[in-house]
């Protein structure tokens, strides 16, 4: 796990001027014109005057899952990483809303073998899991959650440019 890392190993970052993610495409549903490499498929959500980002960000992955073929769950591990991704998303969105005045934006980008989801906020502070991580106490556990989960994550931020994007990285399910 890294939290100073700024994308994933293996990755090529964050284009240009972009902030961490590339391709956008009409509405927030489809997948990106140009720049998206061969057999990589990726959604993104603005949350610009939207109520209840939670819910509609863990709508708008699961419809993303449904269409890249990780629903319908045919085995208890695919059902299981599929929830993983939708409970990661809850966690970063959730996070936003509660340290950073909400998200702006939700992109999930998934390959044949990792599937990633970026959060952007206008928030200035650091992410971090709780240390100690009390098991019994109520609150203070999405981070944790995420590190236990996912392969990697970690936080971008583009200098002279306020707020971040928190990313993160789950195996595709076998």
């Amino acid at each position: 796990m890294s939290t100073t890392r700024p994308y994933s190993p293996g990755d090529r970052g964050p284009e240009p001027g972009d902030g961490g993610a590339s391709g956008t495409s009409p509405g927030g549903t489809g997948a990106s014109p140009g720049g998206t490499p061969p057999g990589r498929q990726d959604r993104r959500l603005n949350f610009d005057g939207q109520s209840g980002v939670v819910p509609l960000a863990r709508d708008f992955a699961r419809q993303a899952l449904y269409d890249w073929g990780w629903l319908p769950a045919d085995t208890a591990d695919q059902r299981a990483a599929a929830e993983d991704v939708l409970l990661v998303v809850s966690e970063l969105v959730t996070n936003a809303c509660l340290h950073a005045e909400g998200p702006d934006e939700l992109w999930i980008s998934c390959d044949k073998k990792v599937l990633r989801i970026e959060v952007s906020d206008q928030g200035s502070g650091q992410p971090a899991p709780r240390t100690p991580h009390r098991a019994g106490r109520p609150g203070g556990h999405g981070m944790f959650i995420v590190q236990r989960l996912c392969l990697d994550w970690g936080v971008i931020r583009t200098p002279g440019v306020a707020g971040k994007t928190v990313w993160a990285e789950l195996g595709a399910p076998a």
